[in-house]
């Protein structure tokens, strides 16, 4: 019964985390009008494609008309034919979103359509961060004037045959589709088709506000909190090559139609020249019976899945089948014979788009082929550039890397998962703050993980997720997001809500501690990911690093995770303090540097002078040395040492481009920022190799775009422009630049009251230049030990 009721608190503690941090969720305070609906023949589980109409008439179009809009999976909303716009937001059942839509300037005097496209592509070909119920949707006017346009039987519904699924092995995205335009209901969304034969859409729910039901928990809908998706026209940079036909005119661009003979095959590899996440746009006439497959991905790969150069295609292919680590998304259209324009109901994540065609007893004619950009709608007002050019091409390459992976969530890569980890979140979020400005998406991240929590206290790693998957570890990092929320933008309200979940979290640690070590146990359940150290190999022994797990030994866990435990117990108390918990948070401050104390006693190796990876190890690591510096497991007069040891020693065991962001931080406690220019080799090195965006690893990388390793992007203004907030909220600003061999520096860096601006030349031990706080904004400017105050406005910078 005691357990019972602890899995219950949790459950209501993350229902309210993500029901009352909205100031209106909706206008209800009973269950909506509307119904969810669905075809009749609709397979719950299965792979559905579906229709939904509903006309009506209008005496007078008013100047407003909002509806809330969602559906089980995603939808397009289409009224009079034109498209209005898409959802649902990914969330999960207790926390399921709807769109508002002011559909008013779509509307006409005299007969109206509104029409919507849903799919829900069941078990075994949906995206595994797709949570769902079955397969549904629903409309409800906001104003009870219009309660007739809302979802019931008086809706039209069909289930769609034009679409079937194509599976790619172990492609975590889902399937792509099989597309027959001779099946396809042409015009369905337009108010002329003739609906005649299609039934009454079945009820299958009714709506269900979070804030008001009790009861069986199916869709509690709750308002989404992000904008829509930013959508662009984008064109292919490129026709690269291609065979089986004499000649390829530059149909990419719209102006010359490229004609391909009946019974023929050919291939055209086509390159965007950057890689993006767009819905593909083909326009064809003719060609009856013709198959068209696309072909996406990063980069083309050898026979063993190597890669190359991006840039380089000779000899190379698209993923060779069977190979670990190598898969292709694909989609089909079959023409039929009219004039037609495809698109894929979900975005593609590419670079190279191959298309491979076989034409039947008559030609096709391709008159385009272009894309719809779509990503999150981060505006880049922040900015970074210096005498050295080389930076500038990493940081558009990080920032497009941010983009790339942040939709209606942030994501670890576009190609193989389109998840939300919490650490590759982490450091995704403080870029976006940083270089935006804009905390949306970050907030509702914080909020969606702390959904996620089980009767352990732990979070899932990964959410939101049909699968589950824990790390504990990633727990820890999430209360170090929510230490940078504090810290950047700040709000008490949000992280009085989350503090349940931070506690439960620091709870369930402080049960896996073991009192003989002073050490977190060496059999902690689930995967003990730290980073992508070392191989993926298991010896007999768990004693060096393998599949991202640190060493350990029978009797003794891993240095690495009990120091980051002891650094979020140093957070935990920042938090407890900021919301007004004085008791709670020195209670976690003394409990942090007792952990702290203890590893470092245990696991110090005076000979080497650096801290083991556990009690007795003959492995040493940067993770668990950036930590000790991180925690004070070492002495603050001998860190300077240890920090230069493990970045001079390449037989310590190395930090990937992820835990790169944790040893930087490291770097700053130690005072060695005049370093970090020269530690930007290996993102020099991926944009010399072609690469567009950042891999997920230093080596031959599955993901060739990954947001982890944007962590450059921070730390060029956090460290190298020096400007990190020196007070919760942002309220004050310290700004202490690590220059090294740089002459002149720029930066801007987003704030909540407006931009901070920076421009420093530094000659010698000498700096000038000017700063820009904005209204309400002070602090101070460090060089050379000296300190000069800040104020609001201009700051005139002279220090030799």
């Amino acid at each position: 019964m005691k357990n019972f009721s602890r899995q219950l608190l949790f459950f209501l503690a993350s229902v309210v985390a993500c029901s009352t941090s909205f100031s209106a969720l909706n206008d209800y305070s009973e269950r909506w009008n509307a119904k969810w609906i669905a075809p009749a023949d609709a397979v719950v589980g299965g792979y559905n494609v579906m229709h939904f109409r509903k006309t009506f008439e209008l005496d007078v179009v008013p100047q407003k008309l909002e509806v809330n809009v969602s559906a089980d999976a995603r939808y397009k909303l289409y009224v009079n034919g034109k498209y209005v716009g898409n959802g649902a937001s990914s969330g999960d059942t207790a926390c399921w979103y709807y769109e508002v839509f002011d559909i008013a300037p779509y509307l006409k005097k005299g007969k109206n359509i509104i029409s919507a496209k849903v799919w829900n592509f069941g078990k075994g070909f949906s995206p595994s961060a797709q949570i769902s119920v079955r397969p549904a949707f629903i409309l409800d006017s906001v104003e009870k004037k219009y309660e007739f346009l809302s979802t019931n039987k008086s809706w039209k519904a069909i289930k769609s045959n034009a679409y079937l699924p194509v599976r790619a092995k172990r492609l975590a995205i889902g399937a792509g589709i099989n597309f027959d335009a001779e099946k396809y209901l042409w015009g369905w969304e337009n108010i002329d088709f003739d609906d005649s034969a299609w039934k009454s859409a079945t009820t299958v729910s009714f709506g269900k506000p979070i804030c008001t039901y009790g009861g069986i928990i199916d869709w509690l809908l709750t308002k989404r909190d992000i904008p829509q998706m930013e959508e662009t026209p984008i064109r292919f940079a490129s026709i690269r090559r291609f065979s089986g036909v004499k000649s390829v005119p530059n149909f990419i661009f719209g102006n010359e139609p490229l004609t391909i003979p009946a019974k023929t095959k050919c291939k055209i590899l086509l390159d965007n020249a950057v890689n993006t996440t767009a819905y593909p746009k083909l326009f064809v006439d003719k060609g009856k019976s013709s198959k068209i497959k696309l072909r996406y991905a990063e980069a083309l790969q050898d026979k063993d899945a190597k890669k190359y150069n991006r840039n380089d295609i000779d000899g190379l292919d698209f993923a060779p089948a069977g190979v670990y680590g190598a898969y292709t998304l694909e989609d089909i259209f079959v023409a039929d014979g009219k004039k037609r324009e495809f698109t894929t109901l979900y975005y593609r994540p590419y670079r190279y788009v191959q298309m491979e065609i076989e034409t039947a007893d008559e030609p096709l004619i391709i008159s385009d082929f272009s894309a719809v950009f779509t990503a999150y709608p981060f505006e880049e007002i922040g900015a970074f550039s210096s005498d050295d050019k080389s930076i500038d091409k990493i940081w558009e390459v990080g920032w497009r890397t941010i983009r790339l992976c942040a939709f209606e969530t942030f994501m670890d890569c576009p190609y193989f998962e389109q998840l939300q980890y919490i650490g590759d979140t982490r450091i995704q979020a403080i870029v976006s703050l940083c270089v935006s400005g804009d905390d949306r998406l970050m907030k509702k991240a914080l909020k969606m993980f702390a959904l996620s929590r089980d009767h352990t206290g732990l979070l899932q790693s990964r959410y939101p997720s049909a699968e589950k998957q824990y790390i504990p570890g990633f727990s820890l990092f999430w209360i170090g997001m929510l230490h940078d929320y504090m810290m950047w933008r700040g709000d008490v309200e949000l992280l009085t809500q989350m503090t349940p979940a931070m506690l439960s979290i620091l709870e369930y640690f402080n049960s896996q501690m073991d009192k003989n070590t002073g050490m977190l146990r060496a059999d902690m359940p689930y995967w003990s990911f730290a980073d992508w150290s070392g191989g993926k190999k298991r010896g007999k022994e768990r004693v060096d690093w393998w599949w991202g797990n640190p060493p350990i030994s029978k009797t003794c866990g891993s240095a690495v995770h009990t120091l980051a435990y002891a650094s979020a117990l140093k957070q935990a108390s920042d938090i407890l303090k900021y919301v007004g918990r004085a008791d709670d948070s020195k209670k976690f401050l003394e409990q942090s540097k007792k952990i702290a104390q203890e590893v470092g006693k245990r696991c110090w190796d005076e000979k080497r002078g650096l801290l083991l990876d556990y009690i007795g190890a003959k492995s040493v690591s940067q993770h668990a040395n950036l930590w000790a510096i991180l925690t004070d497991a070492i002495p603050v007069e001998r860190q300077r040492e240890v920090f230069d040891k493990i970045m001079s020693d390449k037989s310590v065991a190395q930090c990937s481009f992820y835990y790169r962001y944790y040893l930087t931080e490291a770097m700053r406690k130690v005072g060695r920022g005049d370093t970090y220019i020269a530690e930007l080799q290996p993102w020099r090195q991926m944009v010399a190799d072609g690469l567009t965006t950042f891999a997920e690893n230093p080596s031959d990388s599955r993901s060739d775009c990954h947001a982890w390793s944007s962590s450059p992007n921070y730390h060029l203004l956090s460290l190298v422009c020096g400007i990190m907030p020196s007070s919760p909220e942002f309220k004050t600003v310290r700004i202490e630049p690590n220059m090294a061999s740089l002459k002149f520096i720029e930066g801007k860096v987003a704030h909540k009251k407006g931009l901070i601006k920076l421009k420093l030349s530094r000659k010698e031990k000498s700096i000038k230049g000017e700063i820009y706080l904005p209204s309400g904004l002070s602090g101070e400017f460090v060089w050379n030990k000296k300190s000069i105050k800040l104020s609001e406005g201009k700051n005139k910078i002279a220090v030799d």
